[in-house]
């Protein structure tokens, strides 16, 4: 007997040039409208000669964990090597990180495009980054995010946008290009340390950040929106904001300025939230505070007072359901009293509500670089991570461990945590939601499946005794070429998943 198939056709998710204007092909629409009928069981009243046999559906539940990776461009710590690279050497580069991503069995990679307040993607509100060609502003003949999301997408990874808010240069002594916020600004561009930092209490600043955020939403099929620690920079003597509390407190305002501060970040985390939910709400927005929230939480922790000194509140970015999850950055061993690991992952885990989570990030960078980081410390996190509740998954940083594969880390993680393909999370949105199981047309030779842009991935399910278990994973890539998942004779499930992560029930299928 030969092996049946499941053929994915119609509108593939991530295929560039399938936009939302781009409707399915006509045998997708046909079996679009068919899955209507479906309603998570066998259809009601069985066989009806109009729309055929009645359809057998089951619940099914792929497993979910992000596992994730930063891939920095901020002084080419990962990508590119070298500002003297042309472009097909700078998309070779790139496209071996993301396959080190596969590799080490990576679902998701946060991808750094606005390092300092610059653009690796083509941008008419900020300059390119000097990091690609060494002079800001420099054409680099093509568009790095347009690659990236598409190469991504097409090994199946998630690719999320990282940006600095604030950060306008990495080092002060560099130049800019005419149209960089720092001169376009200048009077709320300050040089602080060897930085220069823009004013997060200055509206001009804030609405240039939000408007930065709206046009990559709308012009990019990314996955998630991330933002890292940096609002307010960490303390290096006073942050000279004088002016623009001054104004603030002359037209009237009545916070203190630690209060009005943490009311400047509060207001930009809410209003992103904002416009994620308006142009892209099937993207994930988070933010990757520094670990310690405050000394003394939990009891025993000591170290800078995020609260206090860079005026981030995670806690109510939290529990105002403004970001889909919190990365805190646990970059300390186990073994570390004063800043330990677990009652710190336990503590942020605790946060977690209502589909918003915690997925803890790891200093990955430190690997070897003492007695305290050893693939045993990172083994460690990764069993306190998977047992404390409230937590679904971890973020590493950075990539360049995986890619030199340092001490067999990736290996690791290949083989003893990720050998098995997860989704990540559903979005805090959609925890509650449902989707109809997709329409699967058996033929002499396989089986169609109908998809279309909204959706991520078809998970198919094989019989083991009484239950249903994970078999193939397989992403929704392209629209012309149909992905055949061959299906050896037995008893199968199909189930389809929404770019929002939720995942409908499942079609059996007797082969």
């Amino acid at each position: 007997m030969k092996p049946w198939a499941v053929m994915v056709i119609g509108c593939g998710l991530w295929l560039a040039g399938c936009g939302d204007d781009d409707a399915p092909g006509e045998d997708a629409a046909i079996a679009a409208d068919a899955s209507d009928e479906v309603d998570g069981g066998e259809r009601d009243g069985g066989d009806d000669p109009d729309l055929g046999p009645a359809v057998e559906t089951v619940a099914v539940a792929w497993p979910r964990e992000l596992r994730g990776v930063w891939l920095a461009t901020v002084f080419n710590i990962n990508w590119p090597s070298s500002q003297r690279l042309d472009a097909a050497a700078q998309q070779a580069e790139l496209t071996e990180l993301l396959d080190v991503a596969v590799a080490t069995g990576l679902n998701t990679v946060f991808f750094q495009v606005r390092p300092e307040a610059d653009a690796f993607y083509a941008s008419e509100l900020e300059p390119w980054s000097r990091y690609l060609g060494g002079t800001q502003g420099e054409d680099p003949g093509w568009d790095p995010l347009s690659f990236a999301v598409r190469e991504a997408h097409a090994r199946g990874l998630e690719l999320h946008a990282w940006m600095n808010p604030y950060r306008a240069k990495g080092s002060a002594s560099s130049t800019a290009a005419p149209n960089h916020i720092s001169r376009t600004l200048s009077e709320y561009a300050y040089p602080y340390g060897s930085t220069v930092w823009m004013d997060p209490g200055a509206e001009p600043v804030q609405d240039h950040t939000l408007a930065v955020v709206r046009d990559v939403l709308e012009r990019y099929d990314v996955d998630g929106l991330h933002f890292d620690d940096y609002f307010y920079p960490y303390p290096d003597g006073p942050f000279p904001d004088d002016a623009t509390y001054a104004a603030y407190t002359a037209g009237g305002g009545t916070l203190d300025r630690d209060d009005w501060r943490r009311d400047n970040v509060n207001r930009l985390v809410r209003a992103i939230h904002g416009i994620v939910q308006e142009v892209r709400p099937d993207v994930r927005f988070g933010i990757s505070p520094f670990g310690i929230y405050r000394p003394g939480m939990p009891e025993g922790i000591r170290g800078l007072d995020q609260y206090a000194s860079i005026f981030a509140d995670p806690v109510l970015w939290m529990a105002e359901g403004w970001v889909d999850y919190l990365a805190p950055q646990l970059y300390w061993p186990t073994t570390q009293t004063a800043q330990a690991y677990e009652p710190l992952a336990e503590w942020w885990g605790a946060l977690a509500h209502d589909g918003h989570l915690v997925m803890p990030g790891n200093y990955l960078s430190k690997l070897g670089t003492d007695s305290d980081w050893t693939l045993d410390e990172l083994r460690a996190q990764m069993d306190i991570t998977r047992a404390t509740p409230g937590t679904a998954g971890n973020i590493f940083f950075q990539i360049e461990p995986f890619a030199e594969n340092l001490q067999g880390v990736r290996d690791v993680f290949r083989d003893e945590y990720y050998a098995t393909p997860a989704l990540t999370p559903p979005l805090a949105t959609a925890v509650d939601a449902t989707l109809a199981a997709p329409s699967v047309t058996p033929t002499d030779d396989g089986a169609l499946v109908a998809v279309d842009a909204s959706l991520r991935a078809v998970t198919v399910y094989r019989e083991d005794g009484d239950a249903f278990v994970p078999s193939t994973l397989a992403p929704v890539v392209t629209a012309a070429t149909a992905i055949t998942l061959p299906l050896e004779p037995g008893r199968w499930a199909v189930a389809v998943v929404d770019r929002r992560g939720v995942e409908s029930p499942a079609v059996v299928l007797d082969r």
